[in-house]
């Protein structure tokens, strides 16, 4: 909150020109299947409306990814977590007869090529595998973590959910391996698994929390470990790059990790590129060379559709059909589609969602007591957010 008060994370804007979705579904087309569904509950119609205008494939080779909301199949309840959501979707499968399941959460950023996930899950005859992303030893109280069996690597011999005494990797004492909520599961299995998890009214009906641990206790789960998968065109900078945005400070680090010189996920990559639905828009256009009224961006994104009419970015992200007036200087910011920022008016470390305008001379994320004074989120971070619509007054 506020970004998602009328949206589901997933279609939360990202990087200028994507939404957190784009990464997982560009990451499961780019490894080669093509047959995809979204399972939705709350607050979905932007995510619908993306997926149906963008996610658009080859319907004569049967390709498709589709939104499938939550339908009450089974009983009364909605999705009451992962493992339920997938439960009551059982007639998706009768209608494939998939051999294996591809499972990924739909807001982390990452690029990961889930075929060689599926080799080595077929390879090692476990019917579930799941991925792990080495994560500081520090950090281990804010992850399931999972440590390999002492005889296999390859195989989970403990998962832990928030563990306080985390045993450091074998390679790597000060990393422990987290659960990425990415799974590899035969479809026999799965279906097993969900249904037993469905009757039983103590569980919290989570793939993570529920239906992991009892592969775990039975033996039969194999492990993943994300820093060997070779994406095409990764370089070592960004190879094992994971982000889950769960905070807005973490979301806000994310954009910034987009805009270094080098930076710390690259999103020029050709060779795994991200797929999104903004076509049909003009380039972007600084106008106003004149030496006190400069229309200028440096280290930022800046989107199609932008114009930056005399003012100034410095550090920051900014979405489609923005428009910076003169003598307006946007700094260390994430800007959403349609803002508008009038002329010297100041944006400072701050998240303005759609269609926002900040009238002239106004400051947004400069005084944090006047921010939170005008309703405004002020983060832990010092992140100022200002909801979708709003007009920030001076």
């Amino acid at each position: 909150m506020p970004l998602t008060a009328d949206r589901a994370k997933p279609a939360v804007p990202f990087g200028g020109i994507y939404r957190l979705i784009d990464f997982a579904l560009s990451n499961i087309v780019n490894s080669g299947y093509l047959r995809v569904v979204v399972l939705t509950q709350y607050k979905s119609h932007s995510l619908d409306r993306h997926i149906s205008t963008t996610w658009r494939m080859s319907t004569l080779l049967g390709n498709y990814v589709t939104p499938v909301p939550a339908q009450q199949r089974v009983g009364k309840n909605w999705f009451l977590g992962s493992a339920d959501a997938i439960y009551q979707s059982l007639n998706l499968l009768d209608d494939e007869r998939p051999d294996i399941v591809v499972i990924v959460g739909a807001d982390n950023i990452y690029r990961m090529d889930f075929s060689q996930m599926v080799d080595q899950h077929v390879e090692s005859g476990f019917p579930l595998t799941v991925a792990g992303i080495r994560q500081p030893i520090s950090l281990a109280d804010q992850f399931g973590v999972i440590e390999a069996d002492a005889d296999n690597p390859r195989k989970i011999g403990r998962f832990l959910e928030k563990p306080k005494d985390a045993v450091g990797l074998a390679d790597s004492p000060d990393e422990v391996l987290a659960s990425m909520g990415n799974y590899v599961i035969d479809a026999d299995a799965l279906v097993e698994a969900v249904t037993q998890d469905a009757k039983d009214e103590s569980s919290a009906h989570d793939m993570g929390g529920s239906i992991v641990p009892r592969f775990v206790d039975d033996g039969s789960a194999g492990l993943y470990d994300f820093t060997f998968n070779d994406v095409p065109g990764s370089t070592d900078r960004d190879r094992s790059y994971w982000r889950d945005v769960g905070t807005v400070d973490a979301y806000f680090d994310a954009n910034q990790d987009l805009i270094s010189v080098y930076p710390v996920f690259n999103l020029y990559n050709d060779a795994w590129p991200l797929y999104t639905g903004y076509t049909g828009l003009p380039p972007a256009k600084f106008v106003y060379a004149h030496r006190e009224r400069l229309g200028h961006a440096m280290d930022s994104l800046v989107s199609p559709g932008v114009i930056v009419s005399g003012g100034e970015i410095v550090d920051s992200v900014v979405s489609p059909g923005t428009r910076i007036n003169s003598w307006s200087s946007v700094r260390d910011s994430v800007l959403f589609d349609g803002v508008d920022i009038g002329r010297n008016a100041v944006v400072s470390r701050a998240i303005l969602d759609k269609n926002v305008h900040v009238e002239a001379g106004a400051r947004v994320g400069v005084d944090e007591d006047q921010d939170r004074a005008r309703g405004f989120t002020v983060t832990p971070g010092g992140i100022t957010v200002v909801p979708k619509g709003w007009t920030v007054t001076r």
